[in-house]
């Protein structure tokens, strides 16, 4: 049966990822930690990778029961280890030196920093879908694949692109189950620029989309809603997580496609979001 593999947050939107083996939904529906705090300049504008490649080359580790994150950039100076909440002026400091402008950090424990404004609930991908997109590429590993595409949850034991049947026709949400946590799937997710760059260096991998897109439409599953593809350069599963405040998804969880319902909500409207990063 298809279960749940794999759990990775982003505590800092945009830079590296923690795994963990279960994660609890907040009240606004994401996992708790995951993109809680973004980085900004003076005009309140995010800064991430979409934006910058120098975002790569931050290489980050969390303690998450310290609240604690140490920064380190390539070939750059030694690690730094900061408190997110009390060494808040100093975090800063060390963005604004990498990037040269000044950046600020913004929290947020309800929803964290969603691109889209309405989806805010995990991401959903498949071990196998990750497995084969690397096959498209020489030299590409899974574990790189996971890195570019930064989804929260990883479905195991499913044939690659099974997460393609966990959204509907426009107008319509798929509602599934992982353990106790229900799920509702909107739409196969659009990518930006950062699955296309080196996820350490940053450097940009020429034709990595066309390629990618040209592959995803070759192996389009049958179960596919195929009508939301406008373009092929989708991958992941956008989700809405309603009234799951305080459950927890856990490693190991079965997973279930419970039934489609219509919901009315355009899912792929031109004023959503991107990639989440």
């Amino acid at each position: 049966m298809p279960h749940l593999a794999n759990i990775t947050i982003y505590p800092i939107k945009s830079l590296d990822g923690v795994v963990l083996t279960e994660a609890v939904l907040t009240a606004g529906g994401a996992l708790t930690h995951d993109r809680e705090f973004c980085l900004v300049d003076g005009d309140g504008k995010r800064i991430n990778g979409k934006r910058t490649a120098k975002v790569h080359q931050v290489r980050t580790t969390f303690n998450l029961a310290a609240e604690t994150v140490a920064l380190q950039a390539l070939g750059g100076e030694s690690l730094q280890t900061f408190h997110l909440h009390r060494d808040r002026a100093g975090l800063q400091e060390w963005f604004t030196r990498y990037f040269g402008f000044p950046v600020f950090l913004r929290h947020d424990t309800h929803t964290g920093f969603p691109d889209d404004p309405y989806w805010k609930g995990p991401t959903v991908v498949g071990a196998e879908t990750l497995d084969e997109v690397a096959s498209w590429f020489p030299g590409l590993t899974v574990a790189d694949t996971r890195r570019r595409f930064r989804a929260n949850l990883e479905i195991a034991d499913a044939p690659s692109f099974w997460e393609d049947q966990l959204y509907a026709e426009e107008g319509s949400v798929v509602r599934f189950a992982i353990g106790e946590v229900t799920l509702e799937g909107m739409r196969p997710w659009p990518r930006c620029a950062v699955p296309s760059r080196d996820p350490v260096t940053g450097e940009e991998d020429a034709g990595f989309q066309r390629r990618f897109a040209q592959r995803r439409q070759a192996t389009m599953p049958t179960w596919a809603a195929q009508s939301r593809f406008d373009h092929f350069y989708r991958l992941c599963v956008g989700t809405r997580a309603r009234g799951q405040a305080g459950r927890t998804l856990r490693v190991g969880d079965e997973v279930k496609v419970l039934e489609t319902i219509t919901d009315g909500v355009r899912t792929d409207s031109g004023a959503l979001g991107g990639a989440k990063t």
